[in-house]
């Protein structure tokens, strides 16, 4: 069976991964960078780069290890080609140029967002197209029809804040320090979440889009003007009033949609539980599976990667010749959406 050796550098996370066409993970690894980033509370996109670069050719080196595997045994190599911080993104791809051009292997340019639409294949091999997909990290906010490999058509998208941005926000503001999601979820276990009345951007309307900015700052005035609640009452405040607009604006675009196989959620924030039930319980209400990848698979990973760069091996889908690919800081999965009022940019 063919293998595929996928490379993610798009962010924070530095990763390799070894994908089988059984859907099998041969080995993989991923370098973390929370450490270097805490201090900040963010990630400093030039610690990132500098990370990676120190990184990546070791982890690339180990991963292969692991699987008692050399470079001759892959078949392709997959890289992140964006979008994303670009000099984590140049790192990445750069090397996976280097690799497959001395091995004398295919490149496959994966777009990262194409990696985690379609994670769910890889933990699921029954996951046909087409599905619904709930899109949700640090940087994006989107649902969208995947029709087929390559073939996305965005029904709505954050006309601010990104969810995963939102989460990460709240916890920087009650102190939670970074990675501020997981943080978040884990004090919201201990609050009510009707204690602290906090807005819904965008509830109920037509517009079929996302809106987080308004409630992050209601998050800062709670927090400003705390008097009869705890952090722990803000962050499980926050967390309803943010499934909410989630599982509102998901209804909505599940009208607008065709007939799917099933409700589908990817990205980073597709390891918070409950927005996994409250999608889980959507998804019942219109007879539709739901389907969501193992948590190992959400948050940025090589794997993911190299299951994108398989599909397209397997359909003969991608560049013939590596020098031909370059760097992008932005890459949407459908290019042809209406714009949006607002930031629009994270589309």
């Amino acid at each position: 069976m063919r293998v595929v050796l996928g490379i993610e550098s798009s962010c924070d996370e530095t990763a390799a991964a070894l994908v089988r066409e059984d859907r099998t993970v041969l080995a993989q690894r991923i370098a973390s960078q929370d450490e270097e980033h805490r201090p900040y509370g963010g990630v400093v996109p030039e610690i990132a780069s500098r990370a990676h670069a120190e990184r990546l050719a070791p982890l690339i080196a180990a991963t292969l290890a692991d699987a008692r595997m050399t470079l001759a045994d892959v078949d392709a190599v997959a890289a992140t080609a964006g979008p994303g911080l670009i000099g984590g993104v140049m790192v990445g791809l750069v090397s996976a140029k280097a690799l497959a051009m001395a091995a004398e292997k295919p490149l496959i340019a994966v777009n990262h967002l194409e990696g985690h639409a379609l994670s769910p294949r890889l933990a699921d091999a029954s996951l046909a197209y087409p599905y619904l997909l709930l899109l949700v990290s640090g940087g994006h906010c989107q649902v969208l029809e995947v029709q087929g490999l390559g073939r996305y058509c965005r029904l709505a998208t954050t006309i601010d804040d990104a969810l995963g941005e939102a989460f990460d926000k709240t916890a920087k503001i009650l102190g939670l320090g970074y990675p501020g999601g997981p943080a978040v979820e884990r004090l919201a276990r201990e609050g009510d979440a009707k204690k602290v009345r906090l807005p819904r951007p965008l509830l109920g309307s037509d517009e079929p889009h996302f809106s987080f900015a308004g409630l992050k700052s209601a998050v800062m005035r709670a927090k400003q003007n705390q008097a009869d609640y705890s952090d722990a009452d803000i962050a499980a405040s926050f967390q309803e009033a943010a499934l909410d607009c989630v599982i509102d604006r998901t209804r909505r675009a599940m009208a607008a949609a065709g007939d799917m196989t099933a409700l589908v959620v990817a990205g980073g924030v597709a390891a918070n539980q409950a927005i996994r039930a409250g999608l889980q319980q959507l998804a019942a209400e219109h007879g539709l599976p739901f389907v969501a990848p193992p948590l190992a698979l959400c948050t940025d990973n090589a794997a993911m990667i190299g299951w994108a760069g398989m599909e397209r091996l397997m359909s003969h889908d991608f560049a013939p010749d590596p020098l031909d690919i370059a760097a992008r800081p932005r890459w949407p999965l459908d290019p042809d959406a209406a714009p949006v009022r607002g930031a629009g940019v994270k589309a």
